[in-house]
Order: C-alpha cells, then sequence, then structure tokens
C-alpha cells in the first residue's frame, strides 16, 4: 500500500476549556493519528501559545492502528499539564506518513458542544 497522509500537520485552534458543567462528560481535547503504514511512528507535538514558549509532548502510534491522544491526560517533559483556558496552536510531526483529526468537547454548559476538524497537512 502507497503511504497514506503526510508527516508534518497543524491545527491552528486549539482550546481547553477551564471547566465542565456537572454531569456526565469532561470537557476535553484529543488528537486523533491514523497509521496506517508497516511502521510505527513517533508523534511530536510542539504547542505554541500567545505569551510563553511551547511546550512539546511526545507520543507513538503503532503501525497499522490509530492513536487517541487525548490532551488533558498529556504532561510535558517537565511533567506540566496543558493550561486551561488559553488558546493555543500545535505543530504535528509524525516519524512516517499518517493522518491527523483534532476534536473538542465542550462541556462547560449542560447544552454541550462538539466540534472536529482535519488537521491542514503540509509535508
Amino acid at each position: 500500500m502507497e503511504p497514506i497522509g503526510r508527516t508534518t500537520w497543524v491545527i491552528p485552534d486549539m482550546f481547553w476549556p477551564k471547566s465542565s458543567a456537572p454531569g456526565v462528560y469532561v470537557s476535553h481535547e484529543e488528537i486523533c493519528v491514523l497509521n496506517a503504514s508497516e511502521q510505527p511512528c513517533e508523534v511530536d507535538i510542539e504547542l505554541f501559545f500567545e505569551d510563553h514558549e511551547p511546550m512539546v509532548l511526545d507520543a507513538e502510534c503503532a503501525a497499522r492502528r490509530t492513536k487517541h491522544i487525548r490532551m488533558d491526560t498529556m504532561l510535558d517533559e517537565g511533567g506540566r499539564n496543558i493550561p486551561r483556558g488559553v488558546p493555543y496552536a500545535a505543530v504535528i510531526t509524525c516519524s512516517v506518513p499518517c493522518v491527523v483529526q483534532y476534536t473538542r468537547l465542550d462541556a462547560s454548559q449542560s447544552a454541550n458542544s462538539q466540534m472536529t476538524t482535519m488537521g491542514f497537512g503540509i509535508y
């Protein structure tokens, strides 16, 4: 099979809401990686903010698998979480061509909302 996807992806509009309304759902974000290749993929995620230096996160996606990366559970090398209530952007670099999708669940009100979009594949 020919490689599917790109090795560099951009998600320019990310945001983890500060709170969740009482109930079943918790506000969160997720990056989904589809690796249809025969090789495992190292996923490097660099997050950019308006008012402070970038954060770097790492993940892996096995060969011929998907990986759903919950951003609210990720920690950088210093053990820090992504700040809540702060807009940011991501550049995702994959070691093999993959497909990247972004989803946000905003449960900060009783009327939940969910949005999803494909990342912008560059290379």
